[in-house]
């Protein structure tokens, strides 16, 4: 795979222009259904935003399929080609390549052991399927998020297994609490609140939302329970906050550590994580106090923090 890296990134990128621009006609003359239509801001904003929610073709989620089975599994087994590529080169294991490319590899194990839960994050329910979303997977993912890794292939790190590990030690770390995270919400949601955090009972905030149900058009009361036990009672994106660790502890390895021999290019994905989710978060701040009202303010009471705890 990274002796032909740039070529199918290139193939990657051109492709996924040109898909989007299926996605637009699609949803413009065959949508798939009701959560589709046009902005009302002009072609170039629907060309990026996307025209439909949820685009099936011959019955796949195209959303489903393009970030989870493709861009997923690309990332995921590029680590392990790079990794390889190392070794037939240089015939030695640098262990910077190695940790990096086992990191990240958990990392989505973790990933597609809890993809339901990705489907259901406020950014997939609520951005179509677009440019933005689409080519991003398709394109932006298999270039950027796999870059730190494959610039050790033609520039070994120099680390020794100790300093190397320690920064593996910290993302492992990272990757685990991530883990722990979805894991307490995912086991709040399934069991209605009926279950433990930390060996007690989890405290919930109980929040309502106005719902426009699409069959009948008329407006609907609902509930979603909000967790404020565990870890989301120090904060209310605490899973944002050890991905930004994990993905910062990647860019050191493949920098070559602290002291940045190999520059700061493979630090780029970590810096455009921290923006990207630092957003994200306002994004979805936003979007639950506008959806929840005066509910979502009693939980932002009792998790206090957005990201970092007595930080942010």
């Amino acid at each position: 795979m990274f002796q032909l890296f740039r070529p199918i990134v290139g193939a990657c990128n051109l492709f996924g222009l040109v898909f989007c621009v299926f996605l637009y006609l699609k949803g413009v003359y065959t949508p798939s259904g009701p959560d589709s239509g046009s902005s009302g801001r002009g072609f170039i904003f629907d060309y990026y935003w996307g025209m439909e929610l949820y685009p099936r073709i011959f019955g796949v989620d195209v959303k489903k399929f393009v970030n989870c089975r493709f861009s997923m599994t690309f990332w995921q087994l590029a680590g392990i080609s790079f990794a390889y590529r190392s070794y037939i080169m240089h015939r030695k294991v640098d262990p910077a390549i190695l940790f990096c490319a086992l990191s990240q590899y958990l990392y989505l194990v973790k990933f597609y052991l809890w993809e339901i839960g990705y489907m259901r994050s406020m950014d997939i329910i609520v951005d179509h399927a677009g440019f933005y979303e689409t080519w991003g997977c398709i394109t932006w993912v298999p270039a950027i998020y796999t870059f730190h890794t494959a610039v050790l292939v033609n520039s070994p790190s120099r680390l020794s297994w100790t300093e190397a590990g320690i920064i593996f030690g910290i993302g492992l770390v990272a990757v685990g609490l991530n883990w722990w995270a979805d894991e307490q919400r995912k086991c709040f949601r399934e069991s209605n609140g009926a279950c433990l955090i930390w060996g007690q009972k989890p405290r919930a905030i109980r929040a309502r939302y106005t719902f426009d149900n699409p069959e009948t058009g008329a407006k609907e009361t609902r509930t979603s329970i909000l967790l404020a036990s565990g870890l989301w009672g120090y904060c209310r994106h605490p899973q944002y906050m050890f991905e930004l660790t994990a993905a910062w502890s990647w860019g050191f390895l493949g920098a070559g550590g602290c002291s940045c021999p190999n520059g700061f290019l493979p630090l780029f994905y970590a810096f455009y994580l921290t923006i990207f989710l630092l957003h994200r978060t306002e994004r979805d701040e936003e979007k639950c106090f506008k959806k929840y009202g005066e509910d979502y303010v009693s939980y932002s009471k009792i998790a206090r923090f957005k990201l970092i705890p007595f930080v942010y």
